[in-house]
C-alpha cells in the first residue's frame, strides 16, 4: 500500500493505494497518526484505489478518526470502491464515517 498526501487550504486529503489490510495497516496506522500529532485535524482519506480492507484496516481508520476528533478535527472518507464500501457497511461503520463520492466535494466540505 502507499499513500500519497494533496493539500487543498486546510484539508489534507491523503489517497491509498493497494490493500489496506492486516499486512499494511500498521504502516497506515503509523503515517496517519504521525499526521494528526502534526497537526492535521481536517482530513480526507480518499481510497478510490484501495483493492481490500479488513478489519485491521478498518480499525487503522477509526484509530485515526478518533486521534483527529480528540484534537476537534474531522475525518471522512471518499470515493469507496464497491468492494470496500460493502464492507464499510456491513460493519455499518458508514454511520460512524461521512462518505463522499469525490475527493475535492469533500474537502470543500471540511473546509471552514
Amino acid at each position: 500500500m502507499s499513500m500519497k498526501t494533496r493539500v487543498l487550504g486546510p484539508v489534507q486529503v491523503v489517497r491509498l493505494d493497494g490493500a489496506l489490510d492486516s499486512v499494511s495497516s500498521g504502516e497506515a496506522r503509523s503515517e496517519l497518526g504521525s499526521m494528526v500529532r502534526g497537526g492535521a485535524t481536517r482530513l480526507v482519506i480518499d481510497m478510490g484505489n484501495v483493492s481490500r480492507i479488513d478489519s485491521s484496516g478498518l480499525g487503522a481508520l477509526v484509530t485515526t478518526l478518533k486521534a483527529v476528533r480528540d484534537r476537534g478535527g474531522e475525518l471522512v472518507l471518499c470515493a469507496l470502491t464497491p468492494s470496500v464500501r460493502a464492507v464499510v457497511e456491513l460493519t455499518r461503520l458508514h454511520r460512524v464515517f461521512d462518505i463522499y463520492d469525490d475527493a475535492d466535494v469533500a474537502a470543500r466540505e471540511l473546509a471552514p
